[in-house]
């Protein structure tokens, strides 16, 4: 499995697939979060938006990265495990948001004037953790293993991304975002983003099995 993933971080070094969507994160990052000040739960809530939108593009790309002959090559070489493949994807995307989520959590205390606590900063890593695991589930199931025609697949992850953030009360995103926006207090939001977190990686481990068996289904 690390073999793969660093196969994966390899192709997608070399080929720059992650220069669009990491330009993308940095600029959100600057405009929603750039001087900011007050309760550091909203300005949280804004990087974790951008790593949101950021993970399902950067997901997608990694899902496309070789070619369907260059693919079988690849599943081969794994010993004929298509899953353990797929799993070194999404493993590559997930370490990826990982060090993206430290220039999240850091940005905004960098630029803006907060009062930092300990559940300032937990609700961070939960936040943008959730937007991560829901991202990265969105470009899995949004890809080529499960969408022949790469307009179908855009536009399902448009619609995806733009009803997990603006419709109301939809988790995990929209209601975390929510609660992140209209409660200052940190320490209460922590047990409601914990439960939130827990739903983003069901749904990421939910869209990884449709994805194999739908890719199964086809080879």
């Amino acid at each position: 499995m690390i073999a793969l993933i660093r196969y994966t971080f390899a192709t997608m070094l070399h080929t720059q697939r992650y220069l669009a969507p990491l330009l993308l994160f940095t600029g959100l990052l600057g405009v929603l979060t750039v001087d900011g000040g007050g309760p550091l739960p909203p300005a949280y809530a804004s990087s974790a938006g951008a790593l949101f939108v950021c993970s399902t593009w950067l997901t997608m790309a990694l899902m496309s990265l070789d070619a369907p002959s260059q693919r079988a090559v690849v599943v081969v070489t794994a010993g004929g495990r298509p899953l353990r493949v797929l799993l070194a994807v999404v493993g590559t995307a997930l370490l990826s948001c990982l060090a993206l989520m430290v220039l999240g959590l850091l940005f905004p205390l960098w630029t803006g004037d907060h009062e930092v606590t300990a559940p300032d900063l937990l609700l961070g890593v939960e936040a943008q953790l959730t937007c991560a695991f829901t991202g990265t589930a969105i470009g899995v199931l949004c890809s080529r293993p499960v969408f022949e025609r790469r307009g179908y697949a855009l536009a399902a992850a448009l619609a995806l991304v733009t009803g997990a953030l603006f419709t109301q009360g939809m988790p995990p995103v929209n209601s975390l975002f929510t609660l992140m926006a209209t409660t200052p207090d940190a320490t209460g939001l922590l047990a409601p983003a914990g439960a939130m977190l827990a739903l983003s990686a069901a749904l990421l481990a939910a869209s990884t099995a449709v994805a194999w068996f739908v890719a199964g289904r086809r080879e």
